[in-house]
């Protein structure tokens, strides 16, 4: 009896996965020197490369654009019938072939080298054309592929495309790329929106603040805490900051079993409460709200004037959360 389905996948996994620590011990000088070749570019990274191993280029010239790394895909075939032109004085070019020997990779060496742009080749062969003809070569070779007959491309792709994020992830390093950096090439991802998005673009402004005087009664700042619906009530002194009372204040509240009827907002507020600026990053809201274990926020200028609130309700109305 064959093997069973699983033992097939597991069987696939441990191929590829020993496939990939093979490169651990090819992780030296040469790859060094491949980086910082790289890292010099004043251009763009051009990533060639055809069939499966086309598909890997497309997938590590994503990641370098992405991680701060300028890079575009040219495919070979389109380039051998004009879009090499594509191809800049100030750019390197990267090849992906696993045989090293794609003809349709091999036609362009001769109008590349005219070109004099670095070439960079990740190859299962060093001694292939492909290889030969590079400045810098990287070796992706595998043992055996995870396919059964040793055919269809399985742990050399996985090989080249870990390659690749090793590049592109020691350039990310080497260049101090931020995750303010990641957020304005990704501008539609969940990070992207919690770094762009300002608080003065969620929160809640004019008549929507819950806001009332330090000598308001209780019972009447209770109204307009529930009337706004954010879960707290600002307290302000000529428009300026001077406390909170939050839903968590008024549980309390009722547990100390305190006169509603005399009490004025002041007695029972949260003096330095925190705050945020609506010049802030919507992430900078979110982070203090996790490291203080709060839900609501008020916003305030440079001068603590209360310009509006935020809670967690708003960020997660905006999909920040």
């Amino acid at each position: 009896m064959g093997k069973s389905l699983i033992e097939i996948a597991k069987s696939v996994i441990q191929t590829e996965t020993d496939s990939v620590l093979l490169l651990k011990d090819r992780i030296d000088k040469n790859f060094e020197e491949t980086c910082l070749t790289l890292k010099r570019c004043a251009g763009k990274v051009v990533l060639i490369g055809i069939g499966k191993s086309g598909h890997i280029a497309k997938k590590i010239s994503s990641t370098l654009a992405s991680t701060g790394t300028p890079s575009f895909y040219l495919h070979p075939g389109e380039a051998g019938h004009g879009d090499l032109g594509m191809i800049a004085e100030n750019d390197v070019v990267m090849m992906i072939s696993y045989s090293g020997e794609a003809d349709e990779i091999i036609s362009l060496l001769p109008g590349m080298k005219r070109m004099n742009v670095p070439l960079i080749s990740l190859t299962g062969n060093s001694k292939s054309s492909i290889a030969l003809s590079s400045d810098f070569h990287l070796d992706v070779s595998v043992e055996k592929e995870a396919c059964p007959n040793n055919l269809a491309p399985t742990s050399s792709t996985t090989v080249a495309l870990v390659m690749g994020d090793a590049i592109a992830i020691s350039l990310m390093t080497a260049n101090n790329f931020t995750p303010d950096d990641f957020a304005m090439s990704h501008p539609s991802g969940s990070l992207g929106r919690r770094l762009l998005t300002l608080v003065s673009s969620i929160m809640k402004s004019g008549e929507e603040i819950p806001m009332v005087s330090k000598d308001t009664l209780l019972l009447d700042s209770l109204l307009v805490m529930s009337e706004k619906a954010l879960g707290m009530v600002l307290i302000a002194e000529n428009e300026k900051l001077v406390g909170i009372f939050t839903d968590g204040d008024l549980r309390r509240a009722l547990e100390s079993n305190i006169d509603f009827q005399k009490l004025v907002i002041e007695d029972v507020m949260t003096k330095d409460c925190k705050s945020i600026e609506p010049q802030e990053p919507a992430l900078k809201a979110i982070q203090l709200m996790k490291e203080h274990s709060i839900n609501s926020f008020p916003v305030v200028d440079s001068n603590n004037k209360i310009v509006g609130a935020i809670n967690m309700n708003t960020l997660i109305q905006a999909k920040l959360i």
